[in-house]
């Protein structure tokens, strides 16, 4: 494998516009010759028929920087990130090893490290356990299920974190032990970079990332966001694909619920990226896509391709 340019990889909350600032770094970059390619790093934005719900990038942006991983798992399928982390990590080094620089982009921290680092997630259950808890899940929901896991467990993982509870118990009743970063805390892989790269997290204050997701909500309502949540819980939505952000709420008509759901992943994303070391935090203000792209391409172009570390902390 060739070292190739360093990649970029971008986080932050919902709301801060990450996709516009990669658009805009591929412009730039190729105003100077370079070739980039996206890879997505969100966790509902793999799913075919959620555009609307994960807020992926638009065909207009699509068409001005190539995005690979994205809108290529059928709805009613399960997917982890133990995939993710193989097809990502193979995407990533086919892009340096052919000259190409990366942009990673998206908003799942667990996504983001296992493309950059070697993940170590538990081995697979059997699918008698995965339909049995599965089922559960749906009958019970996952507060109740919550308070049945271990005292180490509950006080890292939320009740209201349906996936993450579900995981929990299918490792338990197989016989396995909950990889610690599942739980909330420890280091889940190495803390090695795979590849070069500089972490940029794209920040805003409260008050401007409330009416940002305010209006993102509003106009998701109006490009169908309802109906496209209906047409994939009538094409069989697994559980994960169940798990994008307003799924049942837009359904509802609840809008305001959405924009609550919205309000609070964003503060877990900002959790996310306080405990990841290395990351250089850009903060948007009322600067514009254009000016946020040269500052984050400056921090790639001062960087070497000697080894950086990342790794949680707290």
């Amino acid at each position: 494998m060739s070292a190739g340019p360093v990649l970029i990889a971008l986080f932050g909350p919902t709301g801060t516009g990450k996709t516009g600032v990669a658009v805009e770094i591929a412009r730039q970059l190729r105003a100077r010759g370079e070739h980039p390619v996206a890879v997505n790093c969100d966790a509902i934005q793999v799913y075919r028929g959620l555009e609307v719900l994960s807020g992926a990038a638009t065909a207009e942006q699509r068409a001005e920087l190539e995005h690979r991983l994205l809108g290529f798992v059928p709805v009613d399928r399960q997917f982890s990130a133990g995939r993710y982390a193989e097809l990502a990590q193979a995407e990533i080094d086919a892009a340096l090893d052919q000259g190409r620089r990366p942009i990673l982009v998206g908003g799942t921290g667990l996504y983001l490290r296992a493309a950059l680092t070697e993940i170590d997630l538990r081995s697979p259950v059997p699918e008698r356990i995965r339909i049995e808890v599965e089922s559960e899940l749906e009958r019970r929901g996952s507060a109740a299920m919550h308070k049945e896991l271990p005292e180490r467990l509950r006080g890292s993982i939320h009740r209201n974190d349906s996936q993450r509870v579900a995981r929990a118990t299918e490792l338990l009743r197989d016989g396995q032990e909950p990889a610690p970063d599942h739980v909330g805390g420890g280091e889940l892989w190495t803390s090695h970079l795979r590849r070069p790269a500089v972490l940029a997290g794209i920040t805003d204050s409260d008050e401007n990332l409330t009416a940002r997701i305010r209006e993102r909500v509003d106009l998701m309502a109006q490009a169908g966001a309802a109906e496209e949540a209906a047409a994939a819980l009538a094409a069989g939505a697994s559980r994960t694909a169940r798990a994008a952000l307003g799924f049942h709420e837009f359904i509802d008509g609840d809008l305001d619920k959405v924009i609550s759901l919205h309000r609070r992943y964003g503060r877990r994303q900002m959790t996310w990226m306080r405990r990841m070391d290395g990351v250089e935090v850009f903060e948007r203000g009322g600067r514009d896509d254009r000016e946020l792209a040269a500052e984050v391409i400056g921090l790639a172009d001062s960087r070497t391709t000697g080894p950086r570390r990342i790794r949680a902390t707290g």
